[in-house]
């Protein structure tokens, strides 16, 4: 294999890339203003999540990813930020509880930007133009102005990716995560649904336990593990331009890692082995997610694995399978036979998203939630049944009131869609229908508990 560097994939084919910026010399001077900056986050805190992964991958914890299809400048706000990452502490501890062992929480938050298209144009009322390629990008405005790529868009990206940033690390760290505010952490708009009153007999019951253990002199003064949480961040590697400035040497360790993310993944449309794409993360350090759909082969997913990760080291590659209900349980068994057959270590994750979009009579891309559930089911069960570990899932998700998927307990149908359709770009998931998918993966991993108790 050929020698890497931060700059060796723009010698291979690179898809889903602009390459219709007006002045490359502006870019350039972005890219080299962003290589500058300082790092997002940090080598060591990427090894944490990899170490984290490799406990997944051994059956010792489970996955959680999720967040924003498209993080947008317009919907930038700490209100919103803050209800995601609500969101997902309310979703670990539904499994944690469950489950009886810890869930490594990783946002699609501070860095997914970028969206790659199915066309490189759209038409409206007769007009055609550049498609929306997401704000770090163009503007999904549709006007010729807009849909201009603009270099200056990805200063902006880092600034709104640093403040991210900055609030989640105070939500997590300065006492907003303590486990006595399981409660609080009821989001308004759900407090009505039956995901709520089911959430709400478990925090009752987590309370009670907490209040055992602070009589048995055990409380979050004591244990720092029961008022702080680590979140990780992560987004899809598509503008390579970016995360090549982002990348820099670890001064302890001189390997290379890219601060734009602690996990990167390379999109199901750019996953080819003599890619850009596939060149770029497989020489950095961070953990590296890839996206498994109906399309690939069983041999090709193992030639990948060797490339991303040639040494077999458990927690640097995660594959996310994204195959639609209908093609979910022969897509899973035949990569999982291949991955079992060549002894690979990966993490197994879920995206049930992807595979179940479709656009109404009116116009909007949904997915609905029973056809979500049932990917999910499918996942959990498959797995366990080709000897692999079901070890986490990968949601397009949002803490606020939207109506973008169809179906759940408060029963979204396709004419409510246009009273909260905010997303730019693909439908995710509001908070409700997050927490019942979070019960139903509870479900299964209270069985696997149980079935390898009686197993013991």
């Amino acid at each position: 294999m050929q020698k890497w560097s931060p700059d060796s994939w723009r010698s291979r084919p690179a898809r889903h890339i602009p390459a219709d910026y007006p002045d490359a010399d502006a870019l350039a001077r972005v890219e080299g203003t962003l290589s500058s900056y300082p790092p997002l986050v940090f080598a060591g805190e990427a090894r944490q999540l990899e170490a984290r992964l490799a406990d997944v991958a051994a059956g010792r914890a489970f996955l959680l990813q999720g967040g924003d299809c498209a993080e947008s400048f317009r919907e930038f706000h700490p209100n919103n930020i803050r209800d995601t990452f609500r969101l997902l502490l309310q979703m670990a501890v539904v499994m944690t509880f469950a489950g009886g062992k810890p869930v490594v929480k990783v946002g699609r938050i501070a860095g997914q930007f970028a969206k790659p298209r199915s066309e490189p144009v759209e038409t409206i009322d007769g007009v055609t133009l550049p498609s929306y390629r997401g704000d770090n990008i163009n503007g999904m405005e549709f006007t010729p102005e807009a849909r201009v790529p603009d270099p200056e868009r990805l200063l902006r990206a880092y600034l709104q990716s640093a403040a991210t940033l900055n609030l989640i690390r105070a939500f997590s760290q300065g006492g907003y995560a303590n486990l006595q505010n399981v409660h609080s952490w009821m989001l308004g708009f759900v407090a009505g649904s039956p995901a709520a009153e089911r959430y709400r007999k478990l925090a009752d019951r987590i309370g009670e336990s907490l209040e055992f253990m602070r009589a048995c002199g055990i409380d979050a003064d004591s244990v720092p593990q029961m008022r702080q949480v680590d979140i990780y961040t992560s987004h899809e590697a598509l503008l390579l331009g970016y995360e090549q400035a982002m990348t820099r040497v670890d001064s302890t360790t001189g390997d290379c890692y890219d601060t734009s993310a602690h996990m990167v993944w390379i999109g199901d449309r750019t996953r080819q082995p003599d890619g850009a794409h596939v060149e770029f993360c497989r020489g950095i350090r961070n953990p590296v997610g890839l996206k498994c759909g109906p399309s690939l082969e069983p041999d090709e997913l193992v030639r990948l694995a060797g490339i991303l990760n040639p040494q077999n080291t458990a927690g640097r590659l995660t594959l996310i399978a994204r195959f639609g209900a209908e093609k979910a349980a022969d897509g899973l068994i035949r990569l999982v036979r291949a991955v079992q057959r060549e002894g690979l270590n990966v993490v197994w994750s879920c995206d049930p998203m992807h595979g179940n979009t479709f656009k109404t009579a009116s116009g909007f891309k949904t997915r609905p939630v029973d056809r979500i559930l049932s990917e999910v089911r499918t996942f959990m069960e498959v797995l366990p049944a080709e000897g692999a570990y079901p070890g986490g899932v990968h949601f397009e998700m949002t803490g606020q009131n939207v109506t973008e998927c169809i179906g759940g307990a408060q029963a979204v149908t396709e004419e409510d869609l246009s009273s909260r359709y905010h997303t730019h770009c693909d439908p995710r998931l509001n908070a409700a229908q997050a927490l019942d998918l979070a019960f139903l993966i509870s479900e299964h991993l209270r069985t696997v508990k149980l079935a390898r108790a009686e197993a013991a």
